[in-house]
């Protein structure tokens, strides 16, 4: 995080919970309108003449759909299809801003880096060049992950009931947008933990370090997402990406759950079936974040032909999980 973007949010007194996030006391609900200082996520960025190439080899969306109009969600996977990470593609001119949790920033940009050799593409990580805010009109809903930049400030627009946009510029627009939505226009400060509750709620499935290479995309529903092309080629795992589209139906998809308990659920914590003999595991949690009353999560379950009227977390027997539609 760019360390005078972090120095005006503690400023602005902040809470800070931990080395990548700051939370603010919350102060209302989430149907207002709203600016986050989203510093739980990262920015790497990918240039050079051979960016699109080094990209389309490597991740399941088609990087030529790209544009400075359209962003997408993705994954880059491993050899056995399983996602490293999702992220937030988008375009600036010929640079490509990848949008990902910062404990999967490293991991992201050595992988890229393997398949570099002799091409015209350097990775940077370009989160001290670049600050992320999060911005809730209620009022105003998007249907896709459409982009506008304007006077050097991106603005991706982010799909659900729920309106949000997030921007990408530099710590001096950052702070201008930021005193102006708080003091002029008298938009609530919310926490980046807010934000991803959101996220969480209309489906937008961010790969952790503890769930990496757990998935295939499918299992994340990115198919439905538009984060996977299946007419552009080759990519690092996209045989059993194909397969199991072609195939058929996952064995597996994501669900929107809330479940009451006292501790947050862990990403990729067990979740059963209470009602059968063995109390069998059927799926993973993926993430949680706490709402108003409980924990929203999304889930990872076995698909089945009946429905799941008594799940748990295995490692909490009072935990009670129901399905909820999502947010879209």
């Amino acid at each position: 995080m760019n360390s005078n973007w972090k120095t005006f949010l503690l400023n602005q007194q902040t809470l800070p919970n931990d080395e990548n996030r700051v939370a603010f006391a919350d102060t209302a609900n989430i149907s207002e309108n709203s600016i986050y200082p989203l510093t739980h996520l990262a920015v790497l960025s990918v240039t050079g003449k051979d960016a699109a190439k080094l990209l389309q080899g490597q991740i399941t969306c088609n990087v030529n759909d790209i544009s400075e109009a359209k962003s997408s969600l993705a994954a880059m996977c491993n050899p056995k299809g399983r996602a490293i990470a999702t992220f937030l593609l988008v375009k600036k001119s010929d640079e490509f801003l990848l949008i990902l949790p910062v404990e999967l920033l490293e991991t992201v940009k050595k992988r890229l880096q393997m398949y570099v050799l002799r091409s015209d593409a350097k990775i940077t990580d370009s989160s001290d060049e670049f600050c992320l805010l999060g911005l809730c009109e209620p009022e105003h809903a998007a249907q896709t992950f459409s982009t506008l930049i304007q006077k050097g400030i991106i603005s991706i627009s982010f799909p659900g009931l729920t309106s949000r946009k997030l921007l990408v510029t530099n710590v001096d627009s950052a702070t201008r947008i930021w005193t102006e939505q708080v003091d002029s226009k008298g938009f609530r400060t919310g926490s980046s933990n807010e934000w991803l509750y959101l996220d969480i709620i209309s489906g937008i499935p961010w790969v952790t370090t503890a769930t990496s290479e757990e998935f295939v995309p499918q299992m994340l529903n990115l198919d439905k997402l538009g984060g996977i092309s299946f007419n552009k080629g080759c990519y690092t795992g996209q045989e059993i990406v194909a397969r199991t589209h072609y195939l058929g139906k996952s064995k597996r998809e994501m669900f929107l759950a809330e479940c009451q308990t006292l501790t947050r659920p862990e990403s990729n914590s067990s979740i059963i079936n209470k009602d059968s003999a063995e109390q069998e595991v059927v799926g993973k949690v993926l993430l949680a974040q706490l709402g108003e009353k409980s924990y929203k999560m999304l889930i990872v379950l076995q698909t089945t032909d009946s429905d799941y009227n008594n799940l748990g977390l295995q490692d909490d027997m009072q935990a009670q999980i129901k399905l909820l539609p999502f947010n879209v």
